[in-house]
C-alpha cells in the first residue's frame, strides 16, 4: 500500500492528511514512479491556502524516483523507458507520495550526476528562473537586479544568467551574501538605502529587474532603476504588477505553463552536465512533511528541502 499527502479542503497545514491509497496502474501514456525524493516548494502550500483547484487534492509538483510500471506502448519525454529506470518528473500532481502514476510526457531520465533530492527539486525553480530571464529579454553584457537572489529561484537565476553572459546584482540578507557571491552574483543587503546600494554596485545602470520576493521595497526599487516596465517581472506580487504595468508570471498562466514545459529537457541536460546546481539543505521522511513545510514557510531554509519515503 502506498501513502500520499492530500489537502482535504482549502486552508493551512491543518488540512493536510497523510493517507494510504491504491496507486492506479498506468494506462497508455503514463508511468508509475516509486518515489525516492519529493521536491518541496512554497507553491505546494500556497495553492492549497488559496483554494485553487479541486478538493480533496494530492500535494506536490515534482519528484525523482525509479519507474515501477509502464503503460502500454509508452515512452517518456526523453525516449524509451523501462521498469527500474531512474527518472524525475515535473509538472505533476501528487508528488508528496511513496508512489505515483503520472503522464509520461512529464517524466525525464534522471542524470546520474544528480542525487534524487537534487533531481526532485530541479525543475519548478529552474523553469521559473528561465521564464523570468526570457520575458525580460536578458542578454549578454547586461547587468540585472534579482530580488531574493539566495532563494531557490534566485540561485537558479544566478546560474542561468551567468550562462547568458549577464551580470547579476542580487539582494539577500547578510547571512546569505556568501550564497549570492558563490554563484557569481554581487550581493547587496535589503533595507533602507537599497536603491543607492544597487546604483553603487551598477554604475552603468540596471537593464532588467527580476523579483522573487514580492515586497513593496523590491517593486519600488525595480521601478526606480529600470525605465522600461516591460523589463521588470515579478513572481510574487501580482497585485503590484497589475497596478504598475509590469510583468507577472505564474505557473498556472497558459503562457507560463507552455514556456516552462518547453525548457524542461534543456534544464535536465544542463544539470546533468554540471551547469546547474541544486543546493539541498535538508531531507525529511515523507511522514514528516508538515515539519518540513513549516521550515519552508518560515523562509530561508538554507536551500531546497526534499521528502524521502
Amino acid at each position: 500500500m502506498a501513502h500520499h499527502w492530500i489537502a482535504t479542503r482549502p486552508g493551512g497545514l491543518d488540512v493536510f492528511s497523510f493517507e494510504a491509497y491504491d496507486v492506479p496502474a498506468p494506462p497508455r501514456g503514463e508511468v508509475t514512479i516509486a518515489v525516492r525524493a519529493a521536491g518541496m516548494n512554497p507553491a505546494d502550500a500556497k495553492h492549497v491556502a488559496s483554494g485553487s483547484g479541486d478538493f480533496p487534492r494530492a500535494v506536490g509538483y515534482e519528484v525523482a524516483g525509479v519507474v515501477s510500471a509502464v503503460g502500454p506502448d509508452t515512452d517518456i519525454a526523453t525516449g524509451p523507458v523501462a521498469v527500474g529506470d531512474e527518472v524525475l518528473a515535473f509538472r505533476i500532481s501528487g508528488g508528496w507520495a511513496s508512489e505515483v502514476t503520472v503522464p509520461a510526457q512529464d517524466v525525464f531520465a534522471k542524470p546520474a550526476a544528480l542525487s534524487f533530492p537534487e533531481a526532485a527539486n530541479l525543475l519548478l525553480a529552474g523553469t521559473t528562473a528561465a521564464e523570468m530571464l526570457h520575458v525580460t529579454g536578458v542578454a549578454a553584457g547586461e547587468t540585472i537586479l534579482v530580488h531574493g537572489a539566495s532563494g531557490a529561484v534566485g540561485v537558479s537565476v544566478l546560474q542561468q544568467a551567468a550562462r547568458l553572459g549577464a551580470r547579476v546584482i542580487g539582494t539577500a540578507s547578510p547571512a546569505r551574501h556568501d550564497v549570492v557571491a558563490g554563484f557569481g552574483g554581487v550581493p547587496v543587503g535589503y533595507g533602507d538605502g537599497l536603491e543607492q546600494r544597487v546604483r553603487d554596485a551598477a554604475p552603468d545602470g540596471i537593464a532588467a529587474a527580476l523579483d522573487c520576493v514580492g515586497t513593496d521595497e523590491a517593486i519600488d526599487t525595480s521601478l526606480a532603476l529600470v525605465a522600461d516596465r516591460r523589463r521588470v517581472v515579478s513572481i510574487a506580487a501580482p497585485g503590484r504588477a497589475k497596478q504598475e504595468g509590469i510583468i507577472a508570471i505564474a505557473g498556472a498562466l497558459p503562457a507560463s505553463k507552455a514556456f516552462r514545459a518547453s525548457v524542461r529537457a534543456d534544464l535536465v541536460d544542463l544539470a546533468g552536465a554540471g551547469g546547474l546546481v541544486v543546493p539541498v539543505a535538508r531531507t525529511f521522511p515523507l511522514a514528516h512533511a508538515l515539519e518540513a513545510a513549516e521550515l519552508l514557510m518560515a523562509g530561508h531554509p538554507g536551500g531546497k528541502l526534499a521528502l524521502e519515503p
